[in-house]
């Protein structure tokens, strides 16, 4: 039924993928299964540029990337975000050394889901299943005018449309498809090697229907407590940024403290406006001080990073 349609994606991708992907040029499973888990809500140029080859040069093999601390791997994810990734990463390195081959052992690993299991396969095992990322949804919904599919229903589209004869270079097609040319606005339908059996390519931004999502704010008081010229930093013990340092949050700031300044940071589900208070200790009250520089060597998250330097423009100007 898509002989045709797989023979036009495959040209197209000869001619127009993003070949020298260096995930796209191994066989190694674990490079490939460390691409997908960097890639999940990443540009592929962040990626490239600034985090993939210094993780492996650090943790070259699954076994080191095992028997490595968790705040090694934590502070090579600095500034990827989602850090949840990471520790899930770690987490499976420290249960297998070699990763399973079959879908519904991989789904059982720490943090791989259906999606991340079917690019493995496919990816790394040469297996004959579809992937299903956000580019690769939403030509599916434009192909068959879809605008509120069910995973479900997509999952079958995708399974009845791949190029079991060579899954790797079509799915790696689809997703590029989606990444270059159909994309959510202005997409270059006359380019696409899908545009013979698109449905909805009179108007492709009516597919998939996009909800409208509203980002709340959530505000926090950040004391900075100071001894000895040394901040006081906790290790997070909660879901979120779990693991990493940070300063501490508190409903009202002490009365001796000095409010300087306030960071925002947007989420992906919520934006934080932290008002940031510095208080002088005369005892030691907290467990763990750090330097500036010490700082830097701590596994901190981004928002952290901004309360970092409002702390040290605001002692440069006295």
């Amino acid at each position: 039924m898509y002989k045709q349609t797989h023979k036009q994606v495959q040209n197209w991708y000869q001619g127009h993928g993003r070949k020298e992907l260096p995930w796209r040029l191994t066989n190694d499973p674990y490079h490939i299964y460390l691409s997908e888990v960097m890639l999940q809500q990443t540009q592929v140029k962040t990626v490239l540029e600034r985090y993939y080859f210094p993780f492996l040069e650090k943790f070259p093999t699954l076994k080191a990337l095992g028997d490595a601390h968790l705040d090694d791997v934590l502070k090579m994810w600095e500034g990827l975000g989602y850090y949840n990734r990471a520790k899930n990463l770690h987490k499976t390195a420290t249960l297998v050394t070699t990763l399973p081959k079959e879908i519904e052992a991989l789904i059982k690993l720490p943090g791989i889901g259906i999606n991340t299991a079917h690019a493995l396969a496919t990816f790394a095992f040469k297996q004959p299943v579809p992937i299903m990322e956000a580019n690769v949804k939403r030509i599916l919904c434009r192909v068959n005018k879809l605008k509120t599919p069910t995973d479900k229903v997509l999952w079958e589209i995708a399974y009845k449309m791949v190029d079991k004869k060579d899954p790797f270079d079509y799915n790696q097609a689809m997703m590029d498809i989606g990444a270059t040319i159909c994309t959510p606005k202005k997409p270059l339908c006359n380019l696409c090697p899908l545009h013979d059996i698109c449905q909805g390519k009179e108007e492709p931004t009516l597919y998939p229907t996009k909800k409208k999502r509203v980002v709340p704010t959530r505000e926090q008081n950040i004391m900075i407590s100071l001894y000895n010229d040394k901040l006081s930093l906790s290790q997070r013990k909660g879901k979120f940024l779990h693991g990493l340092w940070g300063f501490e949050s508190t409903e009202v700031p002490l009365c001796a403290s000095e409010y300087i300044g306030e960071v925002t940071h947007v989420y992906t589900h919520f934006k934080l406006v932290c008002k940031v208070y510095v208080y002088d200790e005369l005892d030691k009250e907290q467990e763990n001080y750090f330097t500036t520089p010490e700082i830097q060597q701590l596994a901190i998250s981004k928002v952290d990073e901004k309360i970092v330097k409002l702390y040290l423009d605001t002692i440069q100007t006295y």
